[in-house]
């Protein structure tokens, strides 16, 4: 068995307890930080995809003489009308906005939506790929542990 450290290979065998216990506290913030990682993803990506509903519920859903809710921020909201309802602000990005079609706006989410899918099975992939590295880190760690309490004399 082996732990990946950069690109080096460590068997895991030759490791001290106190040493898999550093190695399996690293492989736990690693996974960790990286299930972080993913829920901010898949926030991001059901976002991207409340976005592309909605504009391609299209311009036949948005009347110009009805008010709406503008966003400025997460829980801002000011009422507004649609001076055009076939052309949308899209936010591209870093505080940028960008006017589109509906149509355009909806390919841009639609690509968006893609691009963090594709993230996101990646990420599936190393979390999964680091929770088995940790697991069996766990376990050699479980056998030093018993190994070294068995060769003790027991106490009464």
């Amino acid at each position: 068995m082996a732990a990946n450290r950069g690109q080096e290979q460590v068997s895991l065998d030759t490791l001290n307890a106190q040493q898999l216990s550093a190695v399996k506290k690293q492989l736990d913030e690693e996974v960790e930080s990286l299930s972080g990682s993913y829920s901010q993803l898949a926030a991001a990506q059901g976002k991207f995809k409340e976005c592309l509903r909605i504009v391609q519920a299209g311009s036949a859903s948005f009347d110009n003489s009805k008010e709406i809710l503008v966003p400025l921020t997460n829980s801002l909201y000011v009422k507004g009308k649609l001076s055009d309802p076939d052309r949308v602000i899209v936010d591209v990005g870093t505080g940028f906005y960008v006017e589109k079609d509906t149509k355009s706006a909806g390919q841009f989410y639609e690509a968006k939506v893609k691009e963090l899918g594709d993230n996101i099975q990646e990420l599936e992939l190393i979390v999964q790929n680091k929770s088995n590295s940790l697991r069996v880190v766990e376990e050699v760690l479980r056998q030093k542990v018993l190994a070294q309490g068995g060769g003790q004399p027991q106490q009464s």
